[in-house]
C-alpha cells in the first residue's frame, strides 16, 4: 500500500492531508509513521484535512491526539478541516473538540 498522507511544512506549519476512508489501527500506525518522518523541531502548529477520512476508531483519535503532545506545551494548534460528520461526531462526542479547532 503507498502512503495515506501528503505532507508538507512551511513556516513552522505542518500541513498534512489524509488521503485513506479508514483511520483505524492499521491506518493510524502508517499516519504516525508519515507525520513522524515529515516531523521537525520547527514545526509550531498542525493543520490536518481529514476530507476523504469516513470512519475513524480510537486508534485514528489516538494518532491525532499524538501529533497535539509533540507541539510544545501551551502553544499547541492542531486544526481538524473539512470532517465529514461521522468523524466529526466521534471527535465531539469525545470532547476533543475543545483540544482541537475544527474548521469547515
Amino acid at each position: 500500500m503507498g502512503r495515506i498522507t501528503d505532507t508538507q511544512t512551511q513556516a513552522g506549519a505542518l500541513r498534512i492531508t489524509v488521503k485513506a476512508k479508514r483511520l483505524d489501527a492499521a491506518g493510524a500506525r502508517d499516519f504516525k509513521q508519515e507525520c513522524d518522518a515529515a516531523w521537525s523541531p520547527a514545526v509550531a502548529s498542525v493543520a490536518i484535512d481529514l476530507d476523504a477520512v469516513e470512519f475513524i476508531d480510537s486508534s485514528g483519535v489516538g494518532a491525532l491526539l499524538s501529533l497535539y503532545k509533540k507541539l510544545p506545551p501551551g502553544q499547541a494548534s492542531v486544526k481538524l478541516a473539512r470532517l465529514k460528520p461521522t468523524v466529526q461526531s466521534v471527535i465531539e462526542l469525545l470532547r476533543l473538540h475543545r483540544i482541537f479547532e475544527i474548521q469547515a
